[in-house]
């Protein structure tokens, strides 16, 4: 008894579904061309159902298993998606709605980059890649990076960087080599200054001894002897780089590469000059012609 009633019930369910489906209006299709649609409530509602299919395949994409075949189905489905809900958002901004094409969501690698998609034809956005489809073979090498080349520095790109400061003309700006040379001056000059006190005395005790008669130690006098050589030794040093200087200004002085005519060339050049330019002057060109041609013929060369 049971079961019939079971049966009565399912079966006055599904006439009481079938009943409602009939009063519902019939299921409106999307439009195939987006400037078909008027409204811009109507243009807003199509753009989201577009958007609700787009995010049912994405979620399925995702799924590693399904193939390759399936997952390039997929793939493709979803990119005709994506280009026509950019058609809606184009007719929206048409009929006065909001621009929701400036918040679509950028495309992004294996490990999370952004990656610009360009496209051809200069429309919307370029093919893209979602879930496991970047894993396909053939789309992995898309994305990845091409190794950084290292360009090599050219030799203007050397010496660009090359300032003062690389030839040491700006060692004094921070002041830590003028405090070490301070020191370093200082102790120079105290044994310069002691020297000169030290060779002073040796020269006082020996003059006092020359006066007195008495006899100078060897260690003073040659001490003596070395600092009058060595002045000696400066003085010729002095007169050698004079003397070279002197040759060196004598070497200078303009030489002539190409012989030069002397006095007597000069005076026979200027005479024949003359002569051309009397016999030019009142002689006529064919009697000069006819006395080059006699020349010739007798083998007379002046």
């Amino acid at each position: 008894m049971a079961r019939n009633e079971e049966k009565a019930q399912s079966m006055l369910n599904r006439f009481i579904t079938l009943k409602n489906e009939e009063k519902k209006k019939p299921r409106e299709r999307r439009p195939f061309l987006a400037s078909e649609c008027r409204d811009l409530a109507e243009a807003s509602k199509w753009r989201q159902q577009i958007m609700g299919e787009i995010g049912r395949k994405v979620a399925e994409i995702q799924n590693e298993g399904l193939g390759e075949h399936r997952l390039r189905d997929l793939n493709d489905e979803i990119n005709k998606l994506i280009r026509e809900k950019s058609h809606w958002e184009r007719r929206i901004v048409e009929l006065g709605g909001p621009n929701n094409a400036k918040h679509a969501p950028k495309m992004t690698d294996l490990d999370g980059n952004i990656v610009d998609v360009p496209n051809p034809s200069g429309r919307g956005a370029g093919y893209r890649y979602f879930g496991a489809a970047k894993k396909l073979p053939g789309v992995r090498e898309l994305f990845e990076k091409p190794p950084e080349l290292r360009k090599r520095r050219t030799r203007y790109d050397i010496y660009k960087r090359i300032d003062a400061s690389y030839y040491g003309y700006r060692d004094d700006e921070d002041g830590v080599l003028e405090k070490l040379e301070v020191v370093a001056e200082e102790k120079m000059r105290a044994e310069a200054v002691a020297e000169w006190w030290r060779l002073e005395e040796i020269r006082r005790e020996a003059k006092r001894a020359v006066k007195s008669g008495e006899v100078v130690t060897v260690a003073k006098a040659k001490e003596i002897l070395v600092e009058e050589e060595e002045e000696v030794v400066e003085e010729e040093r002095q007169r050698e780089r004079e003397l070279l200087k002197e040759k060196s200004e004598k070497e200078m002085e303009f030489v002539a590469h190409v012989p030069l005519p002397d006095d007597k060339e000069i005076e026979k050049m200027v005479l024949e000059k003359k002569k051309k330019d009397l016999l030019s002057r009142y002689v006529s060109e064919e009697l000069l012609q006819g006395q080059t041609e006699a020349k010739q013929m007798l083998n007379i060369k002046r």
